[in-house]
């Protein structure tokens, strides 16, 4: 609409400037020889082309005849006034108002109404100030304006001052206080006048369905003078999305006259609530279906992953429009069916952002990263305004990956779009800080969010936990409780985890059993799994098995987990076996309590056993997950895996290692050979374990991250000792910040110690 009122502003001067005529805003003067003035008949015949030419969007026709008019009245101008602002040609509209001779109250009420479209309500007001005469539409017009911006208090001042109020000024300001909340104020509104229509009752009945207060909804539907339909559909509506589907079918068979919605109210309530069979008996039964009808029943099926059934009824639905292929690609996505997404994406007649969105959105669920930073690049280049879940979306593909460049660009693209940072994004670009390990840019990323919620101070939390911040953690939750938001469990979980990753011992125990009493926070498994880790970890194993002899609940492989975890850090093989024991009971096939126990086993010497669980994995079939480890460098994320042979720099990144071993070995670096899992010899053992693919990954950074930049490094599993007390050497050598994310924290290594205090 924009670049057409543009073009046919250029076309309007052009054709000013070369044939000279009188301008419509500056009229030139009849001269001697001019024929006479037209009649009032002729005025309103051509009042009444520039009329028809501007509802048609013919602007340039409208703007001829008004040039062409030897006489104009102040209608001519008003409808040229109201064509411009129907076509969205807001400028021209406000040009052609600034040159009326005589505007009247129409032409103010026409020019009020176009500012209150814009949303300038201040330039609204100052215009409403200015008229000497008002009538009921110029201070409806008002009310309706500040109150559909959330001015209510505004909206009541316009409202008192009115002198002649009629139905719709009482309608505009109930709906004004109805729309913002302010439901008690609608009530003694409402309670002071007997003389509402029935729009007014229907306002004051949405207003209690939409928050849920459905008892006084019913007491007004049944004080109603006179129902329409609208009244009847609201109820139905009501009771059906509160999941009372019973009072919900009651009404509907009492309800004198059904329209599509009704109908369509049903079938959404069943769906809502998963009673497919009875959505779709009430489908097959409507008379008559629209395409909101019909997306819902396609919805239902989708929200049950019935992708069968919701494809059989996309494929012979007559009336598809956006949103029908829109819940199709989501339903795909949802269902990890990211091709057959594809396919509807791609043969889809027309998209709009939330296709683009649930599409970006889908590879980035279901763990395709490069698809979906690549289609997000797509949809920008194909100019659709790129909205909150695109960029949602995009953003913990890079908190996935740990693409810390390309989340930043996407950041600044953020900015630049003019999104603040509210909660949904906020958050989002929060965590993509935390999870890449700068965890600095998040806590400013945290204090530039004008809003936020639980999941933001949650965010923080964990971020902060697991980077080995314990006390900024805590800090932060300090800051929480000054707040009015509530911690919750994962506020909880994120507490206690930041006690245990920094050796806070007996802050932890009292955080766990105070948070009943301070937060209303119950003991779930997680947060015994985190206390038997606090426990595990300080040493204090006895103290770790009876919180699980006194819990609630079974232990869960989790916690067995847990206790197996500090049993290694602490050397005690009996109950490292008894907590394998319990785990391979519950979980077979978990292949890092095989390793977790092998490594027991092999830095305490028992081969025997390690051959064991070797033999017990092949004939359960378990597999190790091999370990990998990657780094992004020059926008770009190499992967790397131990003893890598295929990277195009291996020959220079082993003659680095090689080096940086000697180096090392000067320094008193002495290989954590106990932990390989094989009875061979020291000096191949040392061979084995210097091609980790996190010291591999390291090198690679060192030799291609400039100097003064952090390295940022991501291993799927735990990082090993030796690679561990390597990289602490390394760190001091090469004087950089090597941050790693393994699959249980953030280790920062600085000046020879790590930020988990080598408590991890």
């Amino acid at each position: 609409m924009f670049s057409r009122c543009k073009r046919f502003t250029r076309r309007f001067h052009a054709a000013v400037a070369a044939s000279n005529p009188p301008s419509p805003l500056n009229p030139t003067k009849r001269s001697k020889n001019a024929p006479p003035p037209a009649s009032d008949t002729e005025v309103v015949r051509w009042n009444k082309a520039i009329t028809a030419h501007m509802r048609h969007g013919r602007m340039a026709a409208a703007a001829a005849i008004f040039r062409r008019m030897p006489r104009r009245t102040t209608v001519s101008w008003n409808a040229m006034l109201s064509g411009y602002l129907s076509n969205g040609c807001f400028s021209l509209a406000l040009r052609l108002f600034d040159a009326i001779p005589d505007p009247d109250l129409v032409s103010f009420n026409t020019m009020i109404h176009g500012h209150v479209v814009k949303r300038d309500l201040a330039s609204a007001r100052r215009l409403f100030d200015q008229m000497a005469v008002k009538d009921t539409v110029t201070w409806n017009t008002m009310i309706s304006a500040y109150a559909q911006s959330g001015l209510v208090e505004e909206a009541r001042e316009i409202f008192d001052r009115t002198p002649h109020k009629n139905a719709i000024s009482w309608n505009g300001i109930l709906a004004a206080y109805v729309q913002n909340g302010r439901l008690e104020v609608a009530r003694l509104l409402f309670d002071s006048n007997s003389d509402w229509d029935t729009v007014s009752w229907n306002a004051m009945i949405a207003g209690y369905v939409q928050r849920r207060r459905l008892a006084e909804a019913q007491q007004l539907f049944d004080r109603m003078p006179e129902r329409d339909i609208v009244s009847w559909n609201t109820l139905i509506s009501g009771y059906a999305q509160n999941g009372d589907m019973s009072v919900a079918t009651r009404l509907f068979d009492e309800s004198p006259s059904r329209d599509v919605f009704t109908w369509t109210a049903m079938v959404s309530g069943y769906a809502q609530n998963g009673m497919l069979e009875d959505a779709r008996r009430v489908f097959d039964a409507m008379p008559k279906r629209n395409s909101v009808s019909w997306n819902a029943m396609i919805a239902a099926y989708v929200q049950c992953q019935k992708m069968d059934q919701a494809k059989e009824l996309f494929d012979v639905m007559p009336c598809r429009n956006v949103n029908s292929w829109n819940t199709m690609i989501t339903g795909y996505a949802q269902a990890g069916m990211v091709e057959q997404a594809r396919w509807i994406f791609d043969t889809m007649p027309q998209r709009d952002s939330v296709s683009w969105a649930a599409m970006i959105a889908g590879y980035s669920q279901g763990g395709s990263s490069e698809e979906a930073l690549q289609l997000f690049i797509e949809m920008g280049r194909y100019g659709e305004r790129i909205n909150r879940s695109s960029f949602t979306s995009v953003l913990s593909t890079c908190a996935d990956i740990a693409m810390l460049e390309c989340g930043k660009q996407v950041h600044g693209r953020l900015v630049k779009a003019g999104y603040g940072m509210g909660c949904f994004v906020g958050n989002a670009l929060l965590a993509m800080y935390c999870k890449c390990g700068s965890i600095y840019e998040a806590y400013e990323a945290f204090e530039d969010m004008k809003e936020k919620d639980v999941v933001s101070w949650n965010t923080m939390i964990a971020g902060y936990a697991r980077h080995g911040y314990g006390k900024e953690a805590l800090k932060v939750f300090n800051l929480m409780r000054m707040t009015d938001t509530q911690p919750d469990y994962v506020t909880m979980v994120g507490v206690l985890s930041a006690c245990s990753h920094a050796g806070l011992v007996d802050k932890g125990i009292n955080y766990f059993y105070t948070m009943q009493r301070d937060f209303g926070v119950t003991a779930t498994a997680e947060h015994y799994t985190c206390m038997i880790d606090l426990l595990g970890r300080a040493g204090r194993l006895d103290d770790a098995q009876a919180l699980m002899k006194d819990m609630p609940f079974e232990p869960d492989a989790t916690m067995w987990g847990a206790l197996l975890g500090a049993s290694r850090i602490h050397r005690n093989t009996e109950l490292g076996e008894k907590a394998a024991t319990k785990i391979f009971e519950m979980e077979p096939d978990n292949a890092g309590m095989y390793v977790l126990l092998s490594n027991l086993y092999a830095t305490s010497g028992k081969w025997g056993n390690v051959n064991k669980m070797r033999v017990m994995m092949r004939e359960r079939g378990v597999k190790k997950v091999p370990g990998f480890s990657w780094i992004e460098a020059n926008n770009k994320v190499h992967t790397f895996s131990v003893g890598d042979m295929l990277h195009p720099e291996k020959d220079k990144i082993y003659a680095f290692l090689e080096e940086l071993d000697m180096k090392m070995k000067k320094e008193g670096y002495v290989s954590a050979t106990e932990m390989v899992l094989h009875d061979v010899e020291e000096e191949e053992k040392e061979h084995m374990l210097k091609y980790h693919s996190e010291k591999i990954a390291v090198a690679f950074g060192l030799l291609n991250v400039p100097s003064g930049r952090p390295i940022r490094v991501i291993k799927n599993l735990r990082v090993c000792e030796d690679c561990h007390n390597a990289i602490k050497f390394i760190s001091v050598i090469e004087n950089r910040l090597i941050i790693l994310r393994d699959s249980n924290r953030f280790h920062h290594f600085s000046g020879g110690s790590c930020s988990c205090g080598d408590y991890w």
